[in-house]
């Protein structure tokens, strides 16, 4: 089994696959009166190797996805209700039920985690970032640290993760530095008989003579060595599962100039900016383009710098879709006051906020040569604003280049880019395998989980999926 992504979605994975095995603590009770009865029916059989579908039925809560809740509901009982009920699960050790499985990924085990600002602070609380079997809290608690208003910085998660690969001890299951360029099916015939062999050594039980598939998958890529060469390398597997997030493709808006090099796409272009004092208090604005979490932390950035910002978005401020209008006040202090700035500062009145103003409802036309940009409102009224540079923050897509016709034949919409919110990739909800394509499987954003909360769900039932193929311990 080959697993391409080891962020939170791949690590969760793989903890699953090494025999570690979850099972009903029997003097457990769960707020869920039908759930506890359910758990009740046969303790000494394994999560893993019981029906999800029944086990999740009746379940409601924050994600769609009833194996999320799932999972979700056993690791944490009661937390949506502020509560602090222990697990109810008890993790086993059971080699005998380990499947041999490789996680690829570019970064150190935690993914994009690695990638984003250590200093940023997470929208989920703190304990819901955790893994299974080693609470998060505690991890920070042995650092001396607590959480900063229930919620942890990213260099703490990227951290956690990686201690969280060495103390279970899952790192010989983890290739890092490693990029799959692609992945599709080959008959089994046309390996060759060296390769299959060596497959066989490698993989025990998955590689059964008596069943051997006549189609498997070959995931290519390279892997990046210390000295900065890049060495091939192709690997066969009966199953793949997709796990990369969505991190690496930006959203562009599509308009004329959106090349230019002042116009950018991440919010580490300003980081850099201000680091190296390229732009300031004196400077011209920095257009903001966005609604979302990013576009409000860019805002908070250049608004401690004092740095002047111009801030374009498509919706109108009171609109429920927009992040802000679902978050708690006293949770999220940081996000309202954003949220108060866009309603109180737009270019028609003037609000208390200094080197700031809010263009809800309009959007961005053209970037000009002479850092001009041209923005028009919904009324079709045109402005041209001087800038020093652009950051359009609107999201961004998974870069699926790896799969035949970037992964789209696999979407619920196959007419359609897959995108984590609005066009996923359409998987059995109690297995995660692909509807259109048997033995690949996909996890996390790209299934539509979009919180490391839920996205554990997934990899509970992909996991139970190939447990029951690989037919080690049938229920």
């Amino acid at each position: 089994i080959v697993s391409s992504g080891n962020g939170p979605s791949g690590i969760c994975l793989s903890y699953l696959l090494s025999g570690y095995t979850p099972y009903f603590k029997r003097e457990s009770l769960h707020p869920h009166p039908i759930l506890q009865r359910k758990l009740e029916e046969a303790p000494e059989v394994s999560i893993l190797d019981q029906d999800l579908d029944y086990l999740s039925e009746g379940l409601e809560g924050r994600s769609d996805s009833p194996v999320a809740l799932l999972f979700d509901a056993l690791q944490r009982p009661d937390t949506d209700f502020g509560g602090t009920a222990e697990s109810v699960l008890t993790w086993c050790q059971e080699p005998n039920r380990a499947i041999p499985h490789l996680v690829l990924g570019k970064n150190a085990p935690g993914g994009a985690w690695h990638s984003i600002e250590g200093s940023m602070v997470t929208l989920s609380r703190g304990e819901w970032m955790g893994l299974p079997d080693l609470p998060f809290k505690e991890w920070l608690k042995q650092k001396r640290r607590g959480l900063r208003n229930n919620r942890a910085t990213a260099e703490d998660i990227a951290q956690y993760y990686q201690h969280y690969v060495m103390k279970k001890g899952l790192q010989k299951n983890f290739r890092c530095g490693t990029v799959v360029t692609s992945v599709r099916k080959v008959s089994a015939e046309s390996i060759s008989n060296h390769t299959q062999k060596d497959l066989q050594e490698n993989s025990g039980s998955l590689w059964n003579s008596s069943e051997q598939s006549t189609e498997v998958f070959q995931v290519d890529g390279f892997f990046k060595t210390l000295e900065g060469d890049k060495e091939p390398f192709s690997i066969y597997a009966e199953n793949v599962v997709l796990a990369t997030g969505t991190y690496d493709s930006p959203t562009w808006l599509g308009v004329k100039g959106e090349n230019l090099s002042y116009v950018h796409h991440q919010l580490s272009a300003l980081e850099a900016a201000v680091k190296n004092n390229s732009i300031g208090i004196m400077s011209d604005p920095v257009l903001i383009v966005g609604a979302g979490l990013t576009a409000a932390d860019a805002i908070l950035l250049a608004h401690h710098c004092n740095i002047p910002v111009i801030h374009v978005f498509r919706r109108r401020v009171s609109d429920p879709g927009l992040i802000f209008n679902q978050l708690p006040k006293m949770m999220y202090p940081e996000y309202h006051k954003v949220h108060q700035m866009m309603k109180e500062q737009t270019a028609a009145c003037a609000g208390p906020y200094e080197c700031y103003i809010s263009l809800p409802e309009h959007h961005v036309l053209s970037f000009g040569k002479d850092k001009k940009c041209i923005i028009q409102d919904k009324n079709g009224c045109q402005k041209a604003y001087k800038i020093s540079m652009a950051l359009v923050l609107t999201g961004s897509n998974p870069n699926l280049s790896f799969l035949p016709n970037n992964g789209i034949d696999l979407a619920v919409d196959n007419d359609q880019a897959v995108n984590p919110k609005r066009n996923p990739i359409d998987v059995d909800p109690f297995t995660y395998e692909c509807t259109q394509e048997k033995g690949l499987y996909a996890l996390g954003p790209l299934a539509g989980d979009n919180f490391v909360r839920f996205v554990q769900g997934g990899a509970l039932a992909v996991a139970s999926s190939l447990l029951k193929k690989a037919n080690q311990n049938p229920p």
